[in-house]
């Protein structure tokens, strides 16, 4: 068996390569075991790849974005089952978008837990400013803790949004870094939260402003911001007071309602 090893930083860019040099000498999906970051010790390494026809690469522009997002999952498997499903879209035997497959309705689901995991991290990523004394730019650090390897997908967005200022996003494998509108991407080392500053507090006034107690759905709201998210998040220690408090404020709201002197009609 074949082994290809993608390295940890630029790993969907890498795979695409790999793609094409195994698709041009004809390698089937069974012969190739792929890995990420170091290669396995494995005697099959070296066993000789008896190779078939080229396959020519042509698949639409939609099944490219959905396999190379799908690819961001944390499955082990992702990198096997998108390069069979490659070829069988390129020797049309399979049709885009078909649910009824059950690799390529894998692949779907997939690619929607990576678009949610990113929707997630650009929304709870919380800045702490770690700014040195008489730095000439203001330099802020995050930590996030993701389902999915999604750094590098992820990024950009902040790259586009904080460009005035320098900072950085950790997570478990991945941080990455800009620095005068330079996005780059290395190793994590070390697993600690940057400290806590003055926008903790910002965000936690900015939270209960916003909470509306008549509206409380705790379900929805666990569901759109997950209890493993909290920890990271400065508001998240309101929470379990605001609910608490909630049924009292929703009584007082109405009680002062009802209460208010009625203006007399115009006339």
């Amino acid at each position: 068996m074949m082994q290809v090893v993608l390295p940890r930083i630029g790993t969907v860019a890498a795979w695409r390569a790999e793609v094409r040099r195994l698709a041009a000498t004809g390698v089937p999906p069974e012969a190739v075991q792929w890995a990420v970051g170091d290669a396995a010790d494995d005697l099959f390494n070296a066993a000789p790849i008896a190779a078939g026809r080229a396959v020519p690469l042509t698949l639409p522009r939609d099944a490219v974005l959905a396999i190379e997002t799908a690819l961001h999952h944390s499955d082990p498997q992702r990198f096997a089952r998108g390069y069979a499903i490659v070829l069988r879209l390129a020797r049309k035997d399979l049709r885009w978008g078909d649910r009824s497959d059950p690799a390529l309705r894998r692949l779907l689901d997939q690619e929607k837990a990576v678009r949610r995991d990113i929707h997630k991290m650009h929304g709870f990523v919380r800045f702490r400013e770690v700014t040195p004394p008489g730095a000439n730019r203001r330099a802020f650090a995050a930590w996030f803790e993701p389902d999915h390897p999604i750094v590098e997908p992820a990024a950009p967005f902040f790259a586009r949004r904080f460009g005035d200022m320098d900072w950085l996003i950790a997570t478990p494998g991945l941080t990455a870094r800009c620095e005068t509108g330079q996005l780059e991407f290395f190793a994590t080392q070390g697993c600690a939260a940057p400290p806590a500053d003055a926008t903790e507090d910002l965000w936690r006034v900015y939270f209960a402003s916003i909470f509306n107690p008549a509206r409380l759905m705790i379900a929805a709201m666990a569901s759109n911001m997950p209890r493993k998210y909290w920890k990271n998040l400065p508001e998240a220690d309101l929470i379990p007071e605001l609910i608490r408090s909630a049924p009292a404020r929703v009584r007082a709201a109405h009680d002062a309602m009802t209460s208010a002197p009625r203006r007399p009609p115009r006339g």
